[in-house]
């Protein structure tokens, strides 16, 4: 039964207004952004309304590129979110498949204990990660920031529970037909797996681009800098809001591209996730 055609009209009016509030919680920031990126440069503080464009100019996006450090807060960005992308897709797909899949002794304490794990903030580990990635030399490199994200539990989880629904009938099937197991994982169950796959690939980007807090404490050098902190150094140092809010734009589009092309297959895999 479709709960909300059930519902009475005040009932209806209640939620409408409720999204509406949502809706507009949700899009003001982006708007913000978006008609700052656009505005020169204009005392914030002073005016509160200084973020609604009277005179647009493209002059902020045109000037974020004459900043000698901008491509490379983009290319860190690409290096540190790329591979961790690759990597996640490769070994959060194959443990995934691995335990559910796969029997062997201890599997269901070893999958719960990674379980636990998560459960554990990642604020309360940066200090020992600090300290050993500081004996290792690590300290604004690729490697501080790339080896914390080269497998994730949850991706591991998502997938491991969508291979849940695929029918066991199958792999017996290819067994039948002398088919191995590294070829009933690559021609069965990744093409069967594509949209928990390709949800994880989204989440990992996602976030890995969009992280701040890792690449602010592990690079402290600026031309180590990714996108992220980069561009929140801006105001700081040039007092621009506009021209953060153009790196913000530009930022921003990278993720929108990727969660646009993969849309279908991230809602396919997070409905079908839980699935066992």
């Amino acid at each position: 039964m479709n709960t909300v055609r059930t519902m009475s009209i005040p009932g209806k009016i209640f939620v409408l207004f409720m999204l509406l509030i949502l809706a507009i919680a949700f899009f003001g920031p982006f708007a913000v952004m978006i008609m700052g990126s656009v505005q020169k440069m204009r005392d914030m503080a002073a005016d509160p309304l200084a973020w609604i464009p009277m005179d647009p100019t493209i002059y902020n996006f045109s000037q974020i590129f004459t900043q000698g450090s901008f491509l490379r807060w983009f290319f860190n960005s690409m290096i540190i979110t790329v591979i961790p992308v690759l990597s996640q897709l490769f070994l959060c797909t194959l443990l995934g498949y691995i335990f559910a899949k796969k029997q062997f002794i201890g599997r269901e304490f070893i999958f719960w204990s990674m379980m636990a794990i998560m459960m554990v903030p990642n604020q309360l580990l940066i200090i020992p990660k600090y300290i050993m990635f500081a004996k290792f030399e690590w300290i604004n490199t690729y490697w501080s920031v790339i080896v914390l994200e080269l497998w994730t539990i949850l991706g591991v989880f998502l997938v491991r529970q969508f291979m849940h629904s695929i029918p066991t009938e199958l792999e017996q099937a290819a067994y039948l037909d002398g088919a191995n197991d590294f070829q009933i994982f690559l021609r069965i169950i990744i093409p069967l797996s594509m949209p928990a796959i390709a949800t994880v690939g989204t989440f990992a980007f996602i976030a890995n681009w969009n992280d701040l807090f890792t690449p602010l404490i592990f690079m402290t050098k600026e031309d180590m800098y990714p996108l992220t902190v980069g561009l929140a150094s801006l105001l700081t140092r040039e007092g621009n809001f506009g021209l953060q809010m153009a790196g913000s734009v530009i930022s921003f589009i990278p993720t929108f591209l990727i969660f646009l092309f993969f849309q279908r297959y991230f809602t396919e895999g997070i409905s079908l996730s839980g699935m066992k």
